[in-house]
């Protein structure tokens, strides 16, 4: 029954957190709109079939059934009826002013700004738990390219191609938006910083590029399939501390051993319910293919400690700003060097998901991802994209200067024609989210704890970046 009563809370979270990031945006431009005299015809949030409408003033509010944006119908702005359906026959109106339609296109995007600055300063004053991940480096394989160059496990990632790191989070985002796969990274080793050339591996499973890198974790068994793990008595959830006799300290150190030992009959020992067990299993395959036919993931807690007080607004806002611009410029305009691409973005369930998942942990990562969405939201509306806001303006902009509306109908098929391409877009980048359903789920049966007292820093163990289970192959 609680677990019932928490995922109606989160489903109830999700849509009120992002409803109101659409609501914001939408009455900025109905604000906008009644203060320089345009009529406004229809105000929803979603679209597709009303789940709740009423009429007031002569305008049409409604609740719609798909909650992934929304619209304000405005006849002296040009429209799609593609997103926003047909308009009633009524009498002409007259034209508005290019300048009342720039303000007007411009108010939706500046009220997500306002209120992710708004909830950027709420943040700042309850605090904000933050990911303890230092970036320091767990198994890493002698004879592998990275252990030829002398990298160590305890060494420490302080920079990725020119970006300095704290953690893997840092580690990982800079290394996905770099140039190529041969990246510069810094690395501490006793207080003296090496530089190296890595070469980084492009994931289809999740997309972008990783280095062949790993922080220091125990494996947990995420999937047991039939196979050599199981007829050894393995269970899901079982944590391998050592196999044959050696520590293990990280995913590829166990998956490395265990293809060695292909056909060996090999003592594992793996925590339990709190308490050590030995087995012993013999992987299937000859030496260098040997496999147990189980997927691993990370049994270490992610732990996150309280900044209290939390960043500074403008410093957050920035911060997003940056990330979504270098986000847009690796997908857009470096694709192929950065190996990032479209189906890469997430969509509506993607960003469902994400959101659920800072809810279920706590409220202030929950608003936090609100700032994100709310600038991504201010941004991507403001590209020069006829039926964005940032189309609107620049429709606007060419009638100032050629001192006459373009003709309806082009104004008309531009929009309707890119509100089809950006249905399609949603639809594309949905389907992706939807392959990257396990990933999802992973997230939400992460083990996590919260420390509440930002000076407690003790027993705190460094973090994998990636939390995803990893078949062993």
């Amino acid at each position: 029954m609680s677990d019932i009563l928490h995922w109606i809370y989160v489903s109830g979270a999700v849509v009120l957190l992002f409803g109101a990031a659409v609501f914001v945006h939408e009455w900025g431009h109905y604000f906008v709109a009644r203060r320089r005299g345009l009529k406004v015809e229809a105000f929803a949030i979603g679209f597709g079939p009303k789940i709740l409408s009423w009429r007031k003033d002569g305008i049409d509010y409604s609740w719609r059934l798909i909650p992934a944006g929304g619209f304000v119908r405005i006849p002296q702005m040009i429209t799609s009826e593609a997103l926003e359906g047909k308009h009633e026959g009524q009498e002409p109106l007259p034209a508005a002013e290019p300048f009342s339609k720039i303000l007007v296109a411009f108010a939706g995007p500046f009220m997500n700004i306002v209120f992710a600055f708004a909830i950027a300063t709420f943040i700042y004053f309850v605090g904000l738990p933050v990911i303890y991940d230092p970036s320091v480096i767990g198994y890493v394989d002698p004879a592998s390219a990275e252990g030829k160059l002398g990298i160590k496990e305890g060494d420490r990632i302080v920079s990725v191609d020119g970006k300095p790191t704290e953690s893997w989070q840092d580690v990982t985002m800079a290394t996905i938006l770099a140039n190529g796969t041969n990246i510069p990274v810094e690395i501490e080793r006793e207080k003296k910083r090496h530089q190296y050339t890595l070469e980084a591996k492009l994931n289809s499973n999740v997309g972008g590029k990783f280095l062949n890198l790993d922080s220091k974790d125990h494996p947990q068994i995420e999937v047991l399939n039939d196979g050599a793990g199981k007829k050894a008595g393995l269970q899901v959830k079982d944590v391998v501390v050592r196999f044959a006799g050696v520590t293990i300290s990280g995913v590829k150190q166990l998956t490395q051993m265990i293809r060695e030992r292909g056909g060996q009959p090999t003592e594992i020992e793996v925590e339990r319910n709190g308490k050590r067990v030995k087995l012993t299993v013999t992987p299937a395959g000859d030496k260098g293919t040997g496999l147990l036919n189980v997927a691993l993931g990370s049994a270490s807690v992610t732990v996150y400690k309280v900044q209290k007080p939390g960043p500074r607004p403008w410093e957050s806002i920035s911060d997003v700003v940056h990330k979504t611009f270098a986000t847009l410029d690796a997908v857009i305009f470096r694709s192929k060097q950065t190996g990032v691409s479209i189906k890469d973005l997430s969509g509506p369930p993607g960003i469902f998901a994400m959101l659920a998942r800072e809810v279920s942990l706590d409220y202030r990562l929950a608003l936090n991802f609100l700032v994100l969405l709310n600038v991504n939201l201010a941004i991507l509306n403001l590209l020069p994209v006829p039926v964005l806001d940032g189309g609107h303006i620049m429709m606007a902009i060419i009638e100032k200067v050629m001192r006459r509306p373009l003709p309806a109908k082009i104004q008309e098929y531009a929009t309707t024609g890119f509100a089809v391409l950006l249905i399609c877009f949603m639809l594309f980048v949905s389907f992706h989210d939807f392959k990257r359903f396990p990933l999802f789920r992973s997230m939400f049966e992460q083990k996590t704890e919260i420390q509440q007292n930002p000076q407690d820093s003790s027993s705190v163990p460094p973090l994998d970046s990636d939390k995803t289970p990893k078949p062993v192959q």
